[in-house]
């Protein structure tokens, strides 16, 4: 603590306020201090703390006495702390806290988090060393003995917080922008994808039909070319209306492939992929799923009675799923639903239903214990045959 100087927390006109976080103490090493739950400011030159109680107590240390940093993460009953490494202190220092320390260091005690933030800021500046770079700014022991100089105080302070709330709106802002072109370009790309599968699928020779469809599949894999979206198909009964056609058109192929069944937080993921930035909301998703019956569409929305959703397709066999399941209970003399999702390649969730569905026919019986929930062949159901 014998690097920090008393001071009266103005800035001068050519030192700007980085970051400031509440609620922090300062340690001198390893012991506490009573500068505890202050203001922490990092301008481009200086560590500032403030009181809360007392505006007038201000503690200032220079960034150039400042060797390294480095983090110290929280523990169970401790917070995160940023150990500052410091050169000794000067000979001829204004007076401070204190007037010697057997440490070499200080920590910045965040009770109120923020410091990973802190942190980033803290050290890009002691990479940048504005303090060097600013020929006018006097070393601090001379700055009592010279002319009185004008200080930024409270509004400089202001000013620079304005001024990086500008800059990051700008960075937003192109940022969007950037997004926006690139979105233009996601479309330019996949309707191109769409042109070179179909001249692909026309010619005729060397390629086989079956390496067309797979080279298309993965063309169109890349995305949707115009999603539904409510700018662009309206609002209410026939936004949802054609959202559904296109769920059934992106999903009809996936739900086939996995066995005719698929969970609507699989088919969430794979239509917000497909969709790129145009992102669509789990209650959009679940109102289109709702109404696919009453469209009769390929795929239909399906509660277990466990409460599991799921999007099933028309053509799915539910006695011929039970009997398959049956047998391969039969085969393995037990599974359990993570046996069974491994032999038919299906979610953990998906095959715990099949195998309640087939109990609830009869077709298997539990046996629940400390291990877990396992199934078996139904031996009563045989006997009886």
């Amino acid at each position: 603590m014998d690097r920090f100087e008393w001071c009266d927390g103005q800035l001068t006109l050519d030192e700007n306020l980085v970051v400031q976080k509440s609620g922090v103490a300062l340690y001198d090493g390893q012991e506490k201090t009573s500068f505890e739950g202050g203001m922490l400011m990092l301008t481009t030159h200086r560590l500032l703390w403030r009181a809360y109680r007392n505006n007038n107590c201000v503690l200032c240390l220079s960034l150039s006495l400042c060797v390294y940093i480095e983090e110290q993460p929280s523990g169970f009953t401790k917070s995160a702390k940023i150990i500052v490494h410091l050169h000794p202190a000067l000979a001829n220092k204004a007076p401070g806290p204190a007037a010697s320390s057997s440490f070499t260091y200080v920590r910045l005690s965040f009770r109120e988090s923020g410091e990973k933030e802190f942190f980033r800021y803290f050290k890009e500046q002691l990479e940048n060393k504005k303090w060097e770079k600013t020929d006018t700014v006097p070393p601090p022991q001379q700055i009592q003995q010279s002319a009185p100089r004008h200080r930024a105080g409270i509004i400089g302070i202001e000013r620079a917080i304005q001024k990086k709330q500008e800059d990051t709106d700008k960075n937003i802002s192109q940022a969007f922008e950037d997004l926006s072109n690139l979105m233009e370009k996601a479309k330019e790309m996949v309707h191109l994808s769409k042109t070179i599968a179909n001249k692909i699928k026309e010619k005729q020779g060397d390629i086989t039909e079956d390496e067309t469809v797979r080279f298309k599949s993965y063309l169109l894999s890349m995305g949707i070319p115009n999603p539904v979206t409510r700018e662009t198909h309206g609002t209410g009964d026939r936004y949802y209306n054609q959202l559904a056609h296109e769920l059934n058109d992106i999903l009809e192929i996936p739900i086939n492939d996995c066995g005719g069944m698929m969970t609507l937080t699989d088919a969430y993921c794979r239509v917000n992929r497909a969709r790129g930035m145009e992102l669509l909301s789990p209650e959009d998703l679940l109102h289109a799923c709702e109404i696919m019956e009453s469209l009769k569409l390929n795929i239909r929305f399906r509660v277990f009675d466990s409460g599991v959703m799921v999007l099933q397709s028309r053509s799915h066999n539910e006695e011929e799923t039970i009997e398959k399941t049956v047998d391969m209970v039969k085969k393995k003399g037990s599974a359990t639903a993570e046996e069974l999702s491994q032999l038919i390649g299906v979610s953990v969730i998906l095959a715990k239903e099949r195998l309640l569905l087939t109990e609830k026919v009869g077709g298997v019986c539990r046996d629940e214990n400390v291990e877990g929930l396992r199934f078996y062949p139904n031996l009563f159901l045989d006997s009886a045959a």
